[in-house]
């Protein structure tokens, strides 16, 4: 069995070209189900049939495991059987007639322009860490950018001239505007700030961190919760929070939904629309919170 998954693994890393993000759902769903199996049935990948994966799912549900975690399951399990049927291994895929689990679509959280601002004034600006941390989210809420993508602005990224950056996601590269307080933000760390950080003059990373190498994912994580204790704001603040309430702001001050689209990085509209749904929402909660025969 472990043969298999290592051939799996390989296989998504140097043919399918899978992000490292990818290889790790998917691996991780991978050996969930080969502990399931070790424990309750015990037998090689290929003689998996379809009704021992249909008692993984039910077992899953069993133990809690919310909708959105099964259904990624039961993907990463037909994609490993795809790739076996390919190898030859098996003749049939036996997961493709397990049904997935219905996805239960929460709106995501949203910040209002009040928190937002709370949530923005937080780093104080009065030393090196500050004014990198003040630059950071100030440019996270002004682009709405993922925090993958964050970490991977080089410097070279940033024209403050111009007022923009250039984001890339999948092999696509997308021009997104600043605004001025964004701008201001990120010149002082750029010209002030960044300099004084870096272990190494060649480093072409944007954002570093107290050891001058590029901010890493874990390290955004921490500032941002951090903010949020010293903000006291009891939403859930991440980093995709700020993505949902750029995108919610922009559609409520105006912005057409194929403009937010090409700003996030949506490779389709429809990703983009649940953010009509959001704005709506917000509409009929005011409406009978305020309307006095409501």
């Amino acid at each position: 069995m472990a043969d298999l998954l290592a051939q799996y693994e390989e296989y998504l890393a140097t043919e399918k070209h899978a992000s490292q993000n990818t290889l790790s759902s998917y691996m991780r769903d991978l050996h969930q189900f080969a502990v399931y199996l070790d424990e309750f049935h015990p037998m090689p990948l290929p003689q998996v049939t379809q009704e021992v994966i249909s008692g993984y799912v039910a077992w899953m549900g069993g133990k809690g495991k919310s909708a959105a975690t099964i259904t990624r399951s039961i993907a990463s399990i037909k994609s490993l059987y795809t790739y076996l049927q390919m190898a030859g291994e098996v003749s049939a895929n036996p997961a493709k007639g397990v049904a997935a689990v219905k996805v239960e679509h929460k709106f995501p959280e949203i910040l209002t322009g009040k928190e937002v601002e709370l949530f923005l004034d937080q780093p104080q600006c009065v030393d090196a860490k500050g004014y990198r941390d003040h630059a950071m989210l100030e440019l996270l809420y002004a682009t709405g950018i993922r925090v993958s993508e964050l970490i991977s602005l080089n410097e070279e990224d940033v024209s403050l001239s111009a007022s923009f950056i250039r984001a890339q996601s999948k092999g696509k590269e997308r021009i997104i505007p600043l605004y001025p307080a964004a701008v201001k933000a990120l010149s002082h760390y750029m010209k002030e700030v960044r300099p004084q950080l870096l272990a190494d003059p060649e480093e072409t990373a944007l954002f570093v961190n107290m050891n001058g190498e590029r901010m890493s994912r874990q390290g955004f994580w921490k500032i941002v919760k951090h903010y949020q204790e010293t903000a006291g704001i009891s939403k859930d603040i991440t980093p995709h929070t700020l993505r949902h309430s750029f995108a919610v702001h922009l559609l409520e001050n105006g912005a057409d939904l194929r403009s937010i689209q090409e700003m996030l990085g949506h490779a389709d509209i429809s990703s983009t629309q649940i953010y009509t749904h959001v704005v709506k929402k917000h509409l009929k909660d005011v409406y009978q919170k305020a309307h006095p025969r409501a």
